[in-house]
Parts: structure tokens; C-alpha cells; sequence
């Protein structure tokens, strides 16, 4: 791949017309890992990571602070209304109770929603993946560039965040751009990454 071409494709079309050093060095990381893979499943690996990180290409960790309406929106499972706004602009809190008992975290009083929150290029959640990927005592190793990419590669090609894979959505006789947004979160925003993803699949190929 052409990378001074696929940069000067998405620039304008995902990033404003200006990458960061820091942005291209996040994505120069995924390309490094994954550019030999089927075009289509790099697009949709890069715009997962573009969706998940707001657009910076590097490994963050989940932004919990939320208004009491965000919570409704976001968790409302797990807050009722007045429980909402107890909670409100409580990022530790808020974790700790809408990730309880699930995903491997013991209850809310453990800590262990806080501990186990989404990091890395997915926001990969819960004391199970952590020790999925051998980092359960020492969570914020998600941070790191290489795992990070690491675990966006594996989680997205072996089906190991929800048991759907690339493989089930683009193969030789299948290209479902929408429906690979449960590879991560069901169909989550799934319209938005599928567009995202065309654009980044149309730098690829405009590089090769």
C-alpha cells in the first residue's frame, strides 16, 4: 500500500483535511498489523477504532461521565430515573454499577466495573477479557499501543468480543458492512461505522 496516498484520501474525508502525529501513528499501527488482511476487513478494523476512539486512532480509556439523560440513554437497565441522578458525573460509580455481575466483575461494591472498564482501540470491558488477553492484573496494559492493536486483531478476526467475526460479514460471496457492528455491540451506530468504513475502504483501495 501507497501509505502517503491512503493518508491523503482520509484526511479530508474522515480527519477535516489534518491528521495528528499521533493519529497516523495509531493508524500506522493497524496497518502494520493488519494490512495484508482482505481490504474490506482492514476498512471495517479502522473504522471500528476510529468510532470507538472518537476519531484519535490511539488507545483510550472509556469517558463515564455522563448526565443523568446519558445514563438513561446509554445504561437505562441499569438506572432508573432516580437512580440517574444519583449517579450523574460519578464516572467510578457509574461503572462500578452498570458493569456489576456481569462480564466477570463481581458486584458493584468490588470495584471491579471501574477496574475492568472499557480501554484500548474497542473499549474491551470486564475482568473476562482482561484475562482473556492475560492483562487482568494490570488493566490499563490495554492502554499500550501494541496490545491494543493486538487485541483489536484478534477480537475482530477470531470472533472473540460477541462470537461474530470479519469472516462472517465479508467474504467472496458476502459484503455486509452494516451487520459486521456486531462483530463489537450489535447494531450500535452500525449505520455511521458502515459509511466510516466505505471511506477507509476507498483509501485502500485507491492506495494499492
Amino acid at each position: 500500500m501507497n501509505r502517503k496516498i491512503f493518508f491523503d484520501t482520509i484526511k479530508p474525508a474522515l480527519f477535516s483535511g489534518s491528521l495528528t502525529q499521533e493519529q497516523v501513528r495509531g493508524i500506522d499501527s493497524i496497518l502494520n498489523k493488519m494490512e495484508k488482511l482482505d481490504p474490506r476487513w482492514l476498512a471495517y478494523a479502522l473504522a471500528t477504532a476510529y468510532h470507538e476512539t472518537g476519531g484519535k486512532m490511539v488507545p483510550v480509556s472509556e469517558n463515564l461521565n455522563y448526565s443523568a439523560k446519558g445514563l438513561r440513554v446509554t445504561f437505562p437497565k441499569y438506572f432508573t430515573a432516580d437512580d440517574a441522578l444519583k449517579y450523574q458525573r460519578k464516572p467510578q460509580a457509574i461503572a462500578n454499577r452498570a458493569y456489576a455481575n456481569r462480564m466477570g466483575n463481581g458486584p458493584e461494591s468490588s470495584g471491579d466495573g471501574w477496574t475492568f472498564r472499557g480501554r484500548g482501540l474497542v473499549q474491551v470491558t470486564g475482568r473476562d477479557n482482561y484475562r482473556t488477553y492475560g492483562i487482568e492484573n494490570d488493566p490499563d496494559k490495554a492502554l499500550q499501543p501494541d496490545i491494543a492493536v493486538g487485541m483489536l486483531f484478534d477480537g475482530m478476526t477470531s470472533g472473540r468480543f460477541t462470537g461474530k467475526k470479519l469472516s462472517d460479514y465479508f467474504g467472496p460471496v458476502v459484503t455486509d458492512w452494516k451487520g459486521a457492528r456486531r462483530i463489537i455491540n450489535g447494531t450500535d451506530k452500525s449505520d455511521k461505522i458502515a459509511g466510516e468504513a466505505k471511506q477507509f475502504y476507498a483509501a485502500i483501495l485507491a492506495a494499492k
